[in-house]
């Protein structure tokens, strides 16, 4: 009889060794979990915040390819060339 509550005694050790630390790992994924959520959220907003300052980007860069600028001499010309197309395009739609 000795034997048989040794071994319960065992088998409560283990289980109750188990459930600390099964706890444990459920206190430490809801707190990675919250970290995700947190951190997928900053994620978004830097995302907002690159499309937003490559959009800036761009249009400066237009600018300056409209405004003749040394570095942008070949996007100034295709510009103007595109803008002198579209002119006569309208040109054209005017007169028919």
């Amino acid at each position: 009889m000795t034997k048989l509550t040794e071994v319960v005694d065992s088998l409560e050790t283990r289980i109750s060794t188990l459930l600390t630390r099964y706890n444990a790992l459920k206190e430490r994924l809801d707190i990675l979990e919250g970290t995700i959520i947190n951190l997928d959220a900053k994620n978004s907003v830097l995302k907002e915040e690159i499309a937003q300052k490559q959009q800036e980007f761009n249009t400066v860069k237009t600018a300056n390819a409209l405004l003749g600028s040394n570095d942008y001499k070949r996007e100034t010309k295709l510009k103007i060339n595109a803008l002198i197309r579209e002119i006569d395009a309208c040109v054209v739609a005017l007169s028919e």
